[in-house]
């Protein structure tokens, strides 16, 4: 969100802490607020300018989350075995 007191935008300290629900969901009420196009010139690029955060947070979030997925397949041997999914 935008700090309209200093007008500028959050930093990335309190995006780190978030889920990537919780940050998905803060950048989908910036997309709208920014579509909607009632901003103030300054208000809109703080809120861009976090967006992009988010969005890179997201992105990590998914990646991270991608590496930790694992694929169950049976082996040679007839025995279930874990591999790295690859999700692309």
């Amino acid at each position: 969100m935008v700090d309209n007191k200093s007008g500028s935008a959050k930093g990335a300290a309190d995006i780190a802490g978030m889920s990537f629900e919780e940050a998905l969901a803060e950048l989908q009420d910036l997309v709208k607020r920014l579509e909607r196009g009632d901003n103030k010139l300054d208000e809109a690029i703080n809120a861009y300018e976090r967006g992009a955060l988010l969005k890179q947070h997201c992105e990590t979030k998914l990646k991270e989350a991608q590496l930790k997925v694992e694929k169950i397949v049976l082996g040679a041997d007839g025995k279930p075995q874990a591999v790295a999914a690859n999700i692309e």
